[in-house]
């Protein structure tokens, strides 16, 4: 069964008309994206800046109203819900923010940090149990209770993430969103958060989706792995087989892109041209077709709908299999 079920999600964001009144134009940031995430299990979202990874996970939560589609959580559609019932679920379903100079209140101290999520829900009914459950939601992040009066400047930028999960962690949630929780960070940092978000999960059972720009770090954590690219979904399977064995020519260039260990390796670097195509007006037929060196005609005029190319694992390229620079 299914933690969070997905079905053909599209956020629009309506533009201006000109001058003269023509026709009304949006940004189409997700373009019908479906996918589920079971109960425990990591789902990594892939891509590059700008494809829509970030709006679609806001969207889950509806910090952005869907303009289409459902979002099913636990069997009832968040989409749909009203203020009151979307609160409710909100104890449940929560987000890390990728910046977190940002996403932390510069005039709150950690224990209002924290604390504000146990007061909105009423989850303590002391200022004594409020402060241990604040102290032991900061031991499980790997801060020290002494840190519970200071503000956020003075912290470095992991301990300001650690305090963000801990905010999360407050209401005891069955999914997060970490919205690249680890990209503003650095490389040494970055390894310790994502081994306290697996620790985490093995503890309390979570499950994620974790939204990444970087393949590698995406591939460590996560059980499943999907690419996205212009606000679809290109590609989806098991993180393994996602690496040894991608279908999609623009899952190919990211993994090209990653660094390789091995000094010998004879991997491709696979250069794509042009920029990615504008959101407001996607190309017709497959949103790739004008950057991918494999594209045929029926690729600028026939969209690839996302099929089974292999057990469990999808893909929206009428041309699946086919790799970058192999003879025709």
């Amino acid at each position: 069964m299914s933690l969070l079920e997905v079905q053909n999600l599209k956020v629009h964001f309506p533009l201006k008309t000109g001058w003269l009144g023509g026709p009304r134009e949006s940004v189409k940031a997700v373009d019908g994206v479906s996918f589920t995430i079971a109960p425990g299990e990591t789902l990594g979202l892939v891509g590059e800046s700008g494809c829509g990874k970030s709006t679609l996970g806001r969207a889950i939560v509806r910090l952005v109203d869907p303009t289409a589609g459902s979002v099913r959580f636990d069997g009832a559609d968040l989409a749909q819900a009203s203020g009151k019932e979307l609160r409710a679920h909100r104890r449940q379903l929560q987000i890390i923010f990728q910046d977190p100079y940002s996403s932390l209140n510069p005039r709150m101290t950690v224990e209002d940090i924290v604390g504000e999520a146990l007061d909105i829900h009423r989850l303590t009914d002391s200022k004594a149990a409020r402060r241990q459950r604040i102290v032991e939601l900061l031991q499980d992040v790997g801060l020290d209770a002494s840190y519970i009066q200071r503000y956020p400047h003075e912290f470095s930028g992991g301990q300001r993430q650690r305090i963000g999960i801990a905010r999360a962690l407050a209401v005891k949630p069955r999914l997060i969103i970490c919205d690249e929780p680890v990209s503003a960070l650095d490389v040494s940092v970055q390894a310790q958060i994502i081994n306290l978000l697996q620790d985490l999960q093995r503890e309390h059972g979570i499950a994620y989706l974790f939204i990444a720009h970087d393949l590698a770090v995406v591939e460590h954590i996560s059980r499943r792995v999907m690419v996205m690219y212009l606000g679809k979904i290109v590609e989806l399977a098991d993180a393994k087989t996602i690496i040894r064995a991608p279908q999609h020519p623009y899952t190919q260039a990211l993994i090209s892109a990653v660094p390789e260990v091995d000094p010998d390796s004879k991997r491709q670097r696979i250069i794509l041209p042009g920029d990615v195509p504008s959101p407001i007006h996607p190309p017709a037929g497959c949103p790739f077709h004008p950057r991918c060196p494999l594209a045929e005609a029926r690729c600028r005029t026939e969209a690839p709908v996302l099929r089974a190319v292999a057990t469990d694992h999808l893909a929206a390229c009428h041309l699946a299999g086919k790799l970058i620079g192999q003879p025709a």
